[in-house]
């Protein structure tokens, strides 16, 4: 069954949306000062930012969410509101849009969002999304972030390189599918881990509670989209000091070195310039290494900041310093 919007109304489509959910379509105001706040926006164009052929409506709404809401853990925020604006085109139904905001309402039920708001507004060039988050934190715990200096560590919450594979994947899948007059579904079992990691990514909800509950409130943080490189020259901008990032240290899965060497991919390149992987890079102080180490085996330390002259670095097995670069940074 296909319900077009028009035939219900856009304004109770909107309540027909919330029906069975935690929550009510609220005007995000201006709360009262209760700490720190700031807001992430991101805007997702189909056919630019996402491809519908591969990509199940239900997973797409879960990661926009995750997408906006991965900026303000990285700035020690604890997401609180969600606000979000689906234009779309006559080729969506009501059932594509449901299923869509579906997967959106799974994460913010996940990591605790209080509040919600919800527009729909008619699109010409098929879906595109806007996800505006805000988040809070209180001025005690933003206190006890001591600036960046020279030695302090550069941490990451998992591997790298896997979302950028399982894309390359679904490319080839989607090329070989097409070619074949859409006779017969791929198999993708072999691929499982990688296409799990571009198609429905985990951000742990509980990380930074963890970190700040054992007395660690990271120096810096970013939200890995755009590959390790873009996140760390990013942070060589922001600290005006030098990184050095180990090689040997960047975790790579065994299904992502796999799928590197089935498609002639480097996979340190996949690591270093793919996208998608929803990981952190934080800047945790040098003097906290063992209560990380101790209480946190699911971060790995990568690497250090330097002195500014180091520049942005990665650190190869026999010492050789080799410039990190992104492609469009």
């Amino acid at each position: 069954m296909s319900t077009q919007i028009s035939e219900i109304g856009r304004s109770a489509a909107m309540e027909r949306l919330f029906e069975g959910t935690p929550y009510k379509n609220e005007i995000i105001r201006p709360q009262p000062a209760r700490g720190v706040a700031a807001q992430s926006h991101h805007f997702f164009m189909e056919g630019v930012d996402f491809d519908l052929t591969y990509t199940p409506l239900k997973h797409l709404g879960y990661k926009l969410v995750l997408a906006a809401l991965g900026d303000l853990y990285a700035q020690c925020l604890q997401p609180e509101r969600v606000s979000v604006i689906l234009a779309l085109s006559n080729r969506f139904s009501y059932e594509d849009v449901a299923t869509l905001w579906g997967g959106m309402i799974a994460a913010m039920q996940e990591h605790k969002i209080a509040s919600v708001a919800l527009e729909l507004a008619p699109s010409v060039n098929g879906l595109c999304v806007s996800v505006t988050a805000v988040g809070i934190q209180k001025r005690i715990v933003l206190e006890r972030r001591l600036p960046m200096q020279s030695k302090d560590l550069v941490v990451l919450s998992g591997h790298l390189g896997a979302a950028y594979m399982g894309l390359h994947i679904l490319e080839r899948e989607k090329v070989a599918f097409q070619a074949g007059g859409a006779q017969k579904q791929p198999d993708l079992t072999a691929y499982r881990g990688i296409l799990a990691d571009y198609l429905s990514p985990e951000v742990k909800p509980d990380l930074l509670s963890r970190l700040i509950k054992q007395g660690i409130v990271p120096s810096a943080g970013e939200f890995i989209t755009r590959g390790l490189a873009c996140s760390v020259l990013d942070l060589q901008r922001r600290s005006g000091l030098g990184v050095k990032i180990y090689i040997n240290r960047i975790p790579i899965s065994a299904q992502t070195f796999q799928a590197c060497e089935e498609l002639n991919i480097d996979a340190v390149t996949a690591a270093m310039n793919g996208g998608d992987d929803f990981k952190f890079l934080f800047v945790i102080p040098n003097g906290q290494y063992d209560v990380l180490h101790k209480e946190f085996p699911d971060l790995e330390v990568v690497g250090h900041l330097a002195q500014p002259e180091v520049g942005a670095v990665l650190v190869t097995p026999e010492s050789v310093e080799i410039p990190i670069q992104a492609p469009n940074y």
